[in-house]
């Protein structure tokens, strides 16, 4: 019996592990561009062109 405690004690500390990492994900700051880095799409040049679409 005293296994089977120690593997339950193992996966219980595994899975606070996980839902700690996945809300410290969550809340610290992601890495982004800086200004001017070319790495995104910039939308201001693209026509957009608008459709009328009649409802039956």
């Amino acid at each position: 019996m005293n296994i089977q405690i120690t593997v339950i004690a193992i996966l219980f500390l595994a899975a606070i592990f996980y839902v700690g990492r996945l809300i410290y994900n969550s809340i610290t700051a992601k890495k982004s561009c800086g200004s001017n880095c070319k790495c995104g799409v910039d939308f201001s040049q693209v026509d957009v062109k608008k459709h009328n679409i009649k409802s039956a």
